[in-house]
């Protein structure tokens, strides 16, 4: 799938002579849960009988993130996650546009004309009919449906193609995750939870306790989850249980969140890999310890348990 990053680099579209025009839709796409998977596939399957391309434009940061960052959500997914998991879908394009006060005062009618027209040549639009887009929020559904005839491209609702799904939002999948409810989360995703990222070299606190860890820096603002748990990790040498904490590790002073996954029976050098980390189960909230030693003792009670659990999960 392609990327493209920012709208400058959406002109190499037609510098190219590769512009046979997209079928597109707009949104967040956080956690592309059910109710997204049901607008990827049918803007796959129009592409297809349309002979253009598949395309998704996300913005980052989200538009709340830039305007209210205080109250904005935690992410279900970063811009990486999102690039994997629409890949699977059949998406052939992502387009990441760059969301900063310039392109916030953009007019819905330049956003029409130069972005979706111009540069995208759009044959086809999916979008919510709650969508607003252009300075001040002034372009909407109907602006939308009058450009279409203006401009010649067809025009649908996502509400179309979310009949299964019409009950899933990010938001329940955020209040099933901070409810330790992962089997819900489960259902509305079509997935267990996961996070992606690249592991990096950390301080090595974790080997110096016995205890090696793979660590992913989480680059979202807030994570939606936060704790110890049973993980399962997906490397390029295959599936392994491990125990994993996801926070800001108060024992040894740490200011960012990441991910610190310890998997069982490894011993491949991964850095610089990228690896999925799925939950299966919580074992704690994130605690802080009043000594190394009682963390490391701490550290070696939750593997025990995620043994335990992995083991059991295996003989079923």
């Amino acid at each position: 799938m392609q990327l493209i990053r920012g709208i400058h680099n959406i002109k190499s579209i037609d510098k190219s002579g590769d512009n046979k025009g997209c079928v597109l839709t707009i949104g967040n796409f956080d956690g592309v849960h059910l109710g997204h998977q049901q607008v990827i596939k049918a803007l796959v399957e129009k592409a297809k009988r349309l002979n253009c391309i598949s395309t998704v434009l996300v913005f980052e940061p989200q538009p709340q993130e830039l305007f209210s960052p205080e109250s904005a959500p935690a992410r279900l997914t970063r811009l990486r996650d999102k690039y994997v998991l629409l890949e699977r879908l059949g998406v052939e394009r992502l387009i990441c546009v760059n969301f900063n006060r310039k392109f916030a005062e953009l007019t819905a009618k330049n956003f029409v004309e130069q972005l979706l027209v111009e540069r995208l040549n759009v044959k086809f639009l999916i979008i919510g009919d709650d969508f607003h887009f252009g300075k001040n929020r002034q372009g909407n559904f109907e602006t939308l449906s009058h450009a279409s005839k203006t401009f010649g491209f067809g025009l649908s609702d996502t509400a179309s193609y979310k009949v299964l799904a019409c009950r899933i939002s990010s938001t329940e999948i955020r209040k099933a995750l901070e409810n330790n409810k992962l089997d819900e989360a489960e259902h509305m995703l079509g997935r267990p939870y996961s996070i992606i990222g690249r592991v990096f070299h950390g301080d090595k606190r974790g080997r110096e306790l016995g205890f090696p860890t793979a660590n992913v820096l989480l680059k979202r603002r807030v994570s939606p989850v936060s704790g110890v748990y049973v993980v399962k990790v997906n490397t390029f040498d295959g599936a392994f249980f491990g125990v994993a904490n996801i926070g800001s590790r108060p024992t040894v002073s740490g200011i960012r969140q990441q991910l610190e996954v310890h998997i069982f029976n490894f011993k491949k050098d991964i850095y610089g890999q990228s690896i999925e980390v799925v939950l299966l189960k919580k074992l704690r909230e994130e605690q802080r310890f009043s000594s190394l030693e009682e963390l490391k003792q701490q550290i070696s009670k939750d593997s025990e348990q995620a043994l335990q659990y992995t083991q059991a999960m295996s003989l079923d």
